[in-house]
Protein backbone atom coordinates (compact mmCIF):
# COMPACT_ATOMS: atom_id res chain seq x y z
CA UNK A 1 0.00 0.00 0.00
CA UNK A 2 1.47 3.13 -1.59
CA UNK A 3 1.55 6.45 0.81
CA UNK A 4 -1.37 8.23 -1.41
CA UNK A 5 -3.71 5.36 -0.56
CA UNK A 6 -3.00 5.45 3.61
CA UNK A 7 -3.88 9.08 3.11
CA UNK A 8 -6.84 8.38 1.17
CA UNK A 9 -7.87 5.61 3.66
CA UNK A 10 -6.68 7.86 6.83
CA UNK A 11 -9.06 10.77 5.55
CA UNK A 12 -12.05 8.68 4.85
CA UNK A 13 -11.71 7.13 8.49
CA UNK A 14 -11.59 10.55 9.63
CA UNK A 15 -14.94 11.37 7.64
CA UNK A 16 -17.39 10.68 9.99
CA UNK A 17 -15.70 12.72 12.99
CA UNK A 18 -17.41 15.84 11.42
CA UNK A 19 -21.14 14.15 11.91
CA UNK A 20 -20.50 13.83 15.48
CA UNK A 21 -20.56 17.59 16.29
CA UNK A 22 -22.73 19.45 18.94
CA UNK A 23 -25.67 20.97 16.98
CA UNK A 24 -26.28 24.85 19.32
CA UNK A 25 -30.20 24.97 20.66
CA UNK A 26 -31.71 26.65 18.41
CA UNK A 27 -35.18 26.99 19.86
CA UNK A 28 -36.41 30.39 21.39
CA UNK A 29 -33.87 32.58 19.22
CA UNK A 30 -36.27 34.02 17.05
CA UNK A 31 -38.77 36.52 19.13
CA UNK A 32 -41.95 35.79 19.57
CA UNK A 33 -43.56 39.05 17.55
CA UNK A 34 -41.25 37.74 14.44
CA UNK A 35 -42.87 34.30 14.76
CA UNK A 36 -46.79 36.48 14.71
CA UNK A 37 -45.23 38.56 12.24
CA UNK A 38 -47.28 37.74 8.61
CA UNK A 39 -45.55 36.73 5.37
CA UNK A 40 -43.87 40.18 3.40
CA UNK A 41 -45.29 40.98 0.44
CA UNK A 42 -44.69 39.38 -3.08
CA UNK A 43 -43.57 42.01 -5.56
CA UNK A 44 -43.77 41.89 -9.31
CA UNK A 45 -40.33 41.05 -10.67
CA UNK A 46 -40.85 43.38 -14.07
CA UNK A 47 -40.33 46.67 -11.85
CA UNK A 48 -37.21 45.55 -9.98
CA UNK A 49 -35.61 44.20 -13.14
CA UNK A 50 -35.98 47.39 -15.03
CA UNK A 51 -35.09 49.21 -12.34
CA UNK A 52 -31.60 47.35 -11.46
CA UNK A 53 -31.08 47.58 -15.55
CA UNK A 54 -31.61 51.42 -15.90
CA UNK A 55 -28.98 52.16 -12.91
CA UNK A 56 -26.52 49.18 -14.87
CA UNK A 57 -23.40 49.31 -15.86
CA UNK A 58 -22.70 50.38 -19.60
CA UNK A 59 -20.33 47.13 -20.81
CA UNK A 60 -19.04 49.08 -23.36
CA UNK A 61 -17.64 51.72 -21.20
CA UNK A 62 -16.42 49.32 -19.09
CA UNK A 63 -14.89 46.73 -21.35
CA UNK A 64 -13.05 50.42 -22.95
CA UNK A 65 -11.78 50.79 -19.53
CA UNK A 66 -10.70 47.63 -18.76
CA UNK A 67 -8.67 47.39 -21.82
CA UNK A 68 -7.16 50.50 -21.37
CA UNK A 69 -5.92 49.54 -17.85
CA UNK A 70 -4.47 46.21 -19.08
CA UNK A 71 -2.62 48.11 -21.84
CA UNK A 72 -1.15 49.97 -18.91
CA UNK A 73 -0.39 47.15 -16.64
CA UNK A 74 1.11 45.44 -19.77
CA UNK A 75 3.21 48.48 -20.83
CA UNK A 76 4.16 48.81 -16.78
CA UNK A 77 5.13 45.04 -16.41
CA UNK A 78 7.29 45.22 -19.76
CA UNK A 79 9.66 48.02 -17.79
CA UNK A 80 9.84 46.33 -14.63
CA UNK A 81 11.17 43.06 -16.63
CA UNK A 82 14.39 45.46 -17.65
CA UNK A 83 17.84 45.03 -15.51
CA UNK A 84 17.24 46.69 -12.07
CA UNK A 85 20.99 47.61 -11.84
CA UNK A 86 23.01 49.66 -14.33
CA UNK A 87 26.32 47.78 -15.57
CA UNK A 88 28.05 50.09 -13.91
CA UNK A 89 26.41 49.54 -10.29
CA UNK A 90 26.16 46.22 -11.20
CA UNK A 91 30.31 45.90 -11.16
CA UNK A 92 30.80 48.10 -8.23
CA UNK A 93 28.31 45.68 -5.93
CA UNK A 94 30.35 42.69 -7.28
CA UNK A 95 33.78 44.18 -6.65
CA UNK A 96 31.97 44.73 -3.18
CA UNK A 97 30.82 41.01 -2.73
CA UNK A 98 35.11 40.14 -3.51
Amino acid sequence: MNFRSCLRLAALACLPLAGCAQFPALEGTIPPELEAAPFPDLVPIAPVLAKAKEGGVDPVATRAGLDDRVARLRARAARLRGPVLSRAERIRLERGLR
